[in-house]
């Protein structure tokens, strides 16, 4: 990688380090991780246009994140989800017609459209009613091509409910958690999955569930639980159907879970992913890849578990409170990367 260097006049090789940031938007100190590059040379920081993209675009997800903003992913799934344009949905709301156009190109929406594209993607029947109650300001076929996705929603809800008695240990796992730990997001669920599943094979020998992770760029994923709340983005997911159906663990099971709840549950779900980035089954599970490659390899429970047995020995643990040691370990490493 090859930058100019003002102090060097010269053309000069860098490096980029990660950093912690800190910048104030509308009163609101937003704190998120960013990079700089450094001269090879003199060490002088270089400007990259690149890096700064980088930034902008870290900056702006964490400052969707921390305001519970909807982000340009979320939009688009509503528009996929229910098979219409961004210009008849801005008009089926009452907005400008170019109002969610201008959301798709990265303007910022007040908190008041926001929660209301949120309701949008998390309840069809509200998505029904605003099509039936303002159909007359859109197109016949933008109307019929929507009713016809919401039909297809409908048919499938009635599907899962079928099958819902028969769901995975997973997702008891993920209600209980869900029921348990407040203002969880997608990305946090997947770590504390993670640390359950890790943890409870340490001091009850087997795993939680079947279920493979894999090495997502974000730290572990279960594949069949991101699909299920992705539609959540970056916001708290609100699945109130776990708090009407049986959650089928025993005492050991929900003990395990309570202590992770409690020792990783207190982190945000980016504190958790870069938790995760510092340990050895995600590393060595994505060996040659940069920090930056999608991939699906799968990381290995045998790894996991040889992990985790070592830092059990490292730590004393003699039961699941003293899961708080590796966490407040974890967390004071991750702080001063």
């Amino acid at each position: 990688m090859l930058q100019f260097c003002e102090k060097c006049n010269d053309t000069v090789k860098y490096s980029i380090r990660e950093e912690r940031k800190i910048k104030i938007i509308k009163g609101r100190k937003i704190e998120y991780i960013g990079k700089e590059a450094y001269c090879d040379e003199c060490g002088s920081d270089l400007f990259v246009h690149e890096i700064r993209d980088s930034n902008l675009e870290m900056l702006d997800e964490a400052f969707r994140e921390q305001t519970k903003l909807i982000t340009v992913p979320i939009i688009e799934n509503i528009l996929d989800k229910y098979d219409i344009g961004k210009r008849p949905l801005s008009l089926l709301m009452g907005w400008g017609e170019g109002t969610l156009t201008r959301y798709l190109n990265g303007d910022m929406p007040t908190k008041q459209y926001s929660d209301i594209l949120i309701r949008l993607l998390n309840n069809p029947k509200y998505m029904s009613e605003i099509l039936e109650e303002n159909k007359g300001k859109i197109t016949e076929h933008a109307y019929n091509v929507c009713k016809k996705a919401l039909d297809r929603i409908d048919g499938e809800k009635c599907e899962m409910a079928l099958t819902y008695e028969s769901s995975e240990k997973i997702d008891n796992v993920s209600k209980y958690i869900l029921n348990n730990c407040s203002d969880i997001t997608p990305l946090a669920l997947q770590k504390l999955l993670y640390y359950a599943q890790a943890f409870y094979k340490v001091f009850n020998g087997q795993f939680l569930f079947d279920n493979d992770c894999e090495a997502w760029i974000h730290g572990p994923v279960y594949r069949d639980i991101y699909y299920k709340y992705k539609e959540y983005g970056y916001n708290a997911i609100e699945d109130n159907t776990s708090k009407f159906c049986d959650i089928n663990l025993d005492k050991a099971e929900e003990e395990l879970l309570d202590s992770i709840i409690i020792n990783f549950g207190c982190y945000s779900g980016k504190i958790l992913e870069r938790m995760t980035h510092i340990e050895a089954p995600w590393n060595i599970t994505r060996k040659e890849l940069s920090n930056y490659d999608s991939s699906d390899r799968i990381i290995d429970k045998k790894i996991i578990n040889e992990y985790f047995n070592s830092i059990k020995n490292k730590f004393e643990m003699l039961n699941i409170a003293d899961i708080k040691d590796y966490s407040a370990d974890l967390f004071s490493k991750v702080q001063t990367l």
